[in-house]
């Protein structure tokens, strides 16, 4: 398979400076624009998160997030003020692909870095700080209009002139259908077992639904969505 997703990537993203904004730890208001992205497997130089534990490791090393997105989050009303690229954080940037089109597990060729694609990205309370909008990671969950991460297979340069390719698939779940599952509000042991059985997600989504499967109940969210215990 050698399927091209993308001719010319909108954007590409970096920043490695942390800002408090409303109390909040956050590199998201530092990514600037690149002229191209230096891919190791543990890290893009120049890069970097501030709260590894959930943005980051080798599993989340590049986040794609679709451009068009902006404006349907700006039709919903749910941006203060006019926001694009790289308000999300994101180190990619792309018009034409999307939640629906990229599967967990996917190989892409982007320049000379491969990668495989392994997660959606699970919004969070610092996206209703970035917005100003109390319940835009909500949103974000409920929409799956959250753009994913990327596990780097070689490393190499990206710069926006390089087209983005499919080259393998390995598991028929959408990142939307990940979503999906991933969030149900109610436990369901089966579609959980789904996802467990996709080659290429990401560690920390197996251990979470792992997690849930022996407690038979899923975690309170309301620490990550509003940045408090419900």
């Amino acid at each position: 398979m050698n399927k091209k997703w993308v001719n010319r990537i909108s954007g590409l993203y970096l920043g490695d400076q942390v800002q408090m904004h409303n109390g909040v730890a956050s590199g998201i208001n530092q990514k600037h624009a690149a002229t191209q992205l230096t891919v190791q497997f543990d890290r893009v130089v120049g890069n970097s998160e501030a709260d590894p534990k959930h943005h980051g490791g080798l599993d989340r090393v590049l986040h794609h997030f679709p451009r068009e997105h902006y404006g349907q989050y700006r039709r919903w009303d749910l941006m203060s003020s006019f926001k694009d690229a790289p308000s999300m954080g994101e180190n990619i940037s792309t018009v034409g692909v999307n939640e629906s089109l990229v599967n967990i597990g996917d190989i892409v060729q982007i320049g000379d870095v491969t990668l495989q694609v392994t997660q959606p990205r699970s919004p969070c309370f610092k996206l209703n700080v970035q917005f100003e909008q109390p319940k835009f990671a909500l949103a974000m969950q409920e929409s799956r209009m959250c753009g994913w991460f990327y596990r780097v297979l070689s490393e190499g340069v990206i710069r926006p002139s390089d087209s983005i390719c499919l080259i393998e698939r390995k598991t028929d779940i959408s990142i939307a259908k990940a979503m999906q599952i991933y969030f149900l509000p109610e436990f369901d042991a089966e579609q959980y077992q789904t996802l467990l059985a996709c080659d290429g997600l990401a560690q920390s989504w197996v251990e979470s639904l792992q997690r849930r499967l022996a407690k038979q109940s899923i975690e309170d969210w309301a620490m990550r969505l509003y940045g408090k215990a419900s």
